[in-house]
């Protein structure tokens, strides 16, 4: 998938535009306790077109020093993108801090869109576009993020030499391994294509820290897709490590399933949970792979351990399968294909309409909706409108009844039907009249 970035300095509205561009993209899964959201990442899509959008944080020249780390930030989403948009304020002058950003666009051989927002009506783009050509970019486009203006027009651009669907890999089930810097990922894949001795070739990913290998399990053929190390978020160097995790997005977006690594010397971290949100945020199957396990003192004592600490901490993805395996000794490695290769087949699972509305009667018939204000929901039907992930929507008298504990007594009662186990399924309510 083509990458594009976003970048200028602070306050000429790069959050607005792309929070524009990518739409309902952002929201995927509704909000979930546990979850952690970041928002300097999305994909887009217009016209079949798909691409990868990144968010950079304003480049400010401050009191005349460019700083080390605002710098290394712009430098990385730049050498990640395809096409850079370059935002300016088009109700000012170009600023010093435009002059810098341009200096640097200027030595990339990246297409690079100058987008000049703040521009709210049509007199205001005649009257104040021709300046920003001064900066020497070829595409100049007026924009007004606030009244939508012009967006067709930006994304018709920033597109126009990419190819429909070329996001869409050949059909086999690809999976990455993601997790903190030292937990074991590359040593788990060492381990993993040692255990079936049959790669099927080696090739470079898309980027210079994601490789794709290809190996055959009981004579499927799979690629695995090994991430450079999630680190978390410094005070210092807060920005520029966002920007280091660019490339496991990509391999997350790339992936049908994520496996997280999780350190068993080490315990659940908040950062595990960071990481793990991102998963389900694109919507992957998840399996939690705890390595390490040759270090427990006590297998079975530790194994209920981590179960309890799995359940509490790790409470937003009760689905998620778990395996406890050794990297290192390959002890219970043969474990984690088949929860994989199960937590795919769930995620791209779909069930009968007449079963899912036979499951949705009993449950309300079981419990009813709790009543608000002296009106109570009421379910009229339910279909399954989606798949990777799972995604059922409810015609009911008025959504806004809807309350999550209810919406969560609803999901279980799904899971306890039918093995979505290992994915991520999303519920929506629409109203009967049509008024979404």
């Amino acid at each position: 998938m083509k990458t594009v970035c976003l970048i200028g300095r602070p306050n000429v509205g790069k959050s607005t535009i792309f929070n524009r561009l990518i739409g309902e993209k952002k929201a995927i899964i509704l909000d979930t306790p546990g979850i952690t959201r970041d928002r300097i990442y999305g994909t887009v899509n217009h016209n079949n077109k798909n691409f990868f959008l990144i968010d950079t944080g304003g480049i400010d020249l401050g009191e005349g020093n460019f700083n080390k780390d605002i710098k290394l930030q712009a430098e990385i989403a730049i050498k990640e993108s395809d096409v850079i948009v370059f935002v300016v304020d088009g109700r000012e002058d170009i600023t010093s801090n435009d002059l810098v950003v341009r200096d640097m666009l200027m030595k990339t051989n990246k297409k690079i869109i100058v987008a000049v927002n703040k521009l709210d009506n049509q007199k205001m783009q005649e009257e104040n576009i021709y300046a920003y050509y001064e900066l020497g970019f070829e595409y100049v486009i007026p924009l007004s993020a606030t009244h939508n203006m012009n967006f067709s027009l930006l994304l018709d651009e920033i597109t126009s030499d990419f190819n429909e669907n070329e996001s869409q890999e050949e059909d086999i089930l690809k999976f990455c391994i993601i997790g903190r810097p030292n937990v074991g990922k590359s040593s788990l894949i060492n381990a993993l294509l040692n255990e079936e001795r049959v790669i099927v070739s080696d090739v470079a990913g898309t980027t210079r820290d994601a490789i794709d290998t290809r190996f055959k399990y009981n004579n499927e053929e799979y690629l695995v897709i090994d991430t450079a190390g999630m680190r978390k978020q410094g005070k210092i160097y807060e920005s520029v490590e966002k920007y280091s995790l660019i490339r496991s997005l990509k391999a997350i977006e790339r992936s049908n399933v994520c496996v997280l690594v999780i350190n068993a010397l080490e315990g659940i971290i908040e950062h595990d949970k960071h990481i793990a949100s991102m998963a389900i945020n694109a919507g992957k199957a998840l399996v939690i792979a705890v390595n390490k396990w040759d270090t427990v003192e006590d297998p079975n004592k530790d194994l209920k351990k981590w179960q309890l600490l799995i359940e509490n901490e790790l409470q937003f993805i009760p689905y998620a399968k778990v395996v406890f395996l050794s990297a290192l000794t390959k002890k219970r490695v043969p474990t984690l294909m088949p929860e994989v290769i199960a937590s795919y087949e769930n995620n791209k699972k779909e069930v009968k309409t007449s079963l899912l509305n036979d499951i949705i009667r009993d449950a309300v018939a079981l419990h009813e909706a709790p009543s608000y204000k002296g009106k109570r929901l009421k379910i009229y039907f339910v279909s399954q409108t989606g798949t990777m992930p799972p995604k059922f929507t409810f015609r009911v008298n008025n959504k806004g009844l809807v309350h999550f504990s209810y919406e969560r007594y609803l999901e279980n009662k799904i899971r306890e039907a039918f093995d979505f186990s290992g994915t991520p399924i999303i519920l929506q309510f629409k109203n009967r009249n049509g008024e979404d």
